[in-house]
């Protein structure tokens, strides 16, 4: 789309409906099994017309990629070394379970890049994901080191935190195939504070 002006209120909305199709597209399909025309038609529009705003399924899938890496390293961001050490943690496991719940596909877009190699994001995750998980797990390790949480190994635990909050979102046809109609997310949070509140204990 031309930069030389602002975008008109019909651009905004066409480019707004165009990174919607996409995300249910891509969270369904994987980029690889995703194509410019199944998202024009998600989207309501031409493929012409999409191409007139992004000039190609890359440029879609790295826009969208973009926007969730910022949403989804917030909550790290959030974890305060000044608050207290277990509900800080705790906080966090429960905002990661909250995205799952409320952003499912944005996290399954998220799981299938990575399972793909992460080509278009791999930068990212060994620069701005890298550098705040190390900051992160040196506060981790301060708090071992003050007996204020259990010792144990800060990028694994982060890794553990990943897997079990994510899992929700990225496997959840199995989850719901196993639970029926109960809410997995009514279980999920009591759980989880369970789990690593009894884990983290000194």
């Amino acid at each position: 789309m031309p930069k030389d002006r602002a975008p008109t209120r019909i651009q905004k909305k066409n480019r707004a409906a165009i990174l919607e199709a996409a995300l249910n597209v891509f969270s369904a399909h994987g980029f690889r099994g995703s194509t410019v025309d199944q998202i024009a038609i998600e989207a309501g529009l031409s493929k012409p017309n999409l191409l007139y705003y992004f000039p190609s399924k890359e440029a879609i899938h790295t826009e969208l990629l973009s926007s969730l890496l910022e949403t989804w390293l917030a909550p790290l961001h959030d974890l305060d070394e000044n608050g207290d050490p277990m509900e800080e943690i705790l906080s966090y496991i429960q905002r990661k379970l909250q995205m799952s719940q409320e952003l499912p596909r944005e996290s399954r877009l998220f799981a299938n890049e990575l399972v793909q190699g992460a080509p278009r994001i791999h930068e990212a995750l060994s620069n701005d994901l890298k550098e705040l998980v190390d900051e992160k797990t040196v506060i981790l390790t301060r708090w071992m080191d003050q007996g204020k949480i259990a010792r144990l190994h800060p990028y694994h635990l982060m890794f553990s935190i990943w897997a079990l909050t994510q899992h929700y979102a990225d496997f959840e046809v199995q989850v719901r195939a196993i639970l029926g109609e109960e809410d997995p997310f009514e279980g999920a949070g009591p759980f989880v504070d369970t789990l690593y509140r009894k884990l983290l204990t000194p």
